[in-house]
């Protein structure tokens, strides 16, 4: 039964991520700043490492703050890389298929070391990053479609997770992980804003105040109040919307760094001090970032994962062959 479930889920998220590419929508006037927005001119462009394999095609990706290790999901098989600090290329830390994971998609590395992994087509897990022991799971109800997408962590050690169609955002807490398994259950209920919702990117605010999540198809930014429940979105100053915005990351000062997949387009804001309000900075767009998908911050630099899944992936029509899969550094942006 389960492998049935995940065969019609993968069908689903692959019909999802061939729609990015053929939506109106998302288009690279929509997701590059005007003219009169910042740019960033300065910005430099590199690889940080490699992943080993053919067909990877990566997603996810989490820096390790206690040991600079670099963790890297493959929407392909559901493998996770580690690239340890200096190295050039990754070594696979969780093989494909570990625990029937189909996909790995969201990662986040909490403060005690422990590695949260997202598969689309059942929930998320969560592994030792001594051992790559898994040590919980949680799973989505069956019913209508879902695509479990993208998790950020709170200060008290809460996960929050969107699902792309049913427009929620679940929530796992610190008595839920002590538990070690159970039912994903939704906290926040988005009301399918966009007709045909895609929530994607989720991060949390520092100080555990809100949430901000992206709907990519319409270009909204929606911020989730964690202590009222209410939900509405960010006033975006110096551009229209974040359409094709996928991953999402958030500094402790309110610089959030915004990746828009389709458009080869990483984007830069300011957040005001409630995060109602963002302030566009700074635009870098670049054939070479090879259809982004997420990214994180290590050692002053932006490390975003170049996915090519225009190149024989899930994104059609396809453009030809993959070359070798890289991580991108990013500086100045």
């Amino acid at each position: 039964m389960r492998t049935h479930l995940n065969r019609g889920a993968v069908a689903l998220a692959t019909a999802f991520l061939a729609a990015l590419a053929t939506a109106p929508s998302a288009t690279a006037s929509d997701a590059t700043a005007p003219a009169s927005a910042a740019t960033a001119p300065h910005a430099r462009l590199s690889t940080a490492f490699v992943l080993p394999g053919a067909k990877v095609y990566p997603e996810g990706i989490a820096a390790d703050a206690r040991t600079g290790d670099v963790y890297v999901g493959s929407y392909a098989d559901g493998t996770v890389y580690r690239a340890r600090p200096g190295r050039r290329t990754a070594e696979v830390f969780l093989p494909a298929g570990t625990d029937g994971r189909d996909t790995a998609n969201g990662l986040r590395v909490d403060d005690r070391g422990r590695l949260w992994v997202t598969d689309s087509t059942t929930g998320v897990a969560v592994y030792d990053t001594a051992t790559g022991t898994r040590l919980a799971h949680f799973e989505a109800a069956g019913g209508t479609p879902f695509f479990i997408n993208d998790l950020t962590l709170t200060p008290d050690g809460t996960a929050y997770l969107t699902d792309s169609f049913r427009a929620v955002v679940y929530r796992v807490t610190p008595a839920d992980l002590a538990r070690g398994t159970g039912t994903l259950q939704a906290a926040y209920d988005l009301g399918r804003p966009s007709g045909g919702v895609f929530l994607n990117g989720i991060v949390s605010d520092p100080r555990g105040r809100y949430l901000l999540t992206v709907d990519m198809a319409a270009g909204d930014l929606y911020r989730i109040d964690l202590g009222s429940g209410a939900v509405r979105r960010v006033a975006l100053h110096g551009a229209a919307d974040v359409k094709a915005a996928d991953g999402l990351h958030l500094s402790p000062g309110g610089t959030l760094r915004v990746v828009h997949n389709t458009t080869n387009t990483l984007t830069r804001w300011q957040l005001s001090a409630d995060g109602t309000r963002a302030r566009l900075t700074g635009t870098l767009t670049d054939p070479d970032l090879q259809i982004p998908t997420t990214l994180t911050r290590s050692h002053g630099r932006t490390l975003v994962v170049r996915s090519q899944f225009d190149k024989g992936g899930p994104l059609t029509p396809s453009t030809g062959s993959p070359t070798t899969f890289t991580i991108a550094a990013v500086r100045g942006l």
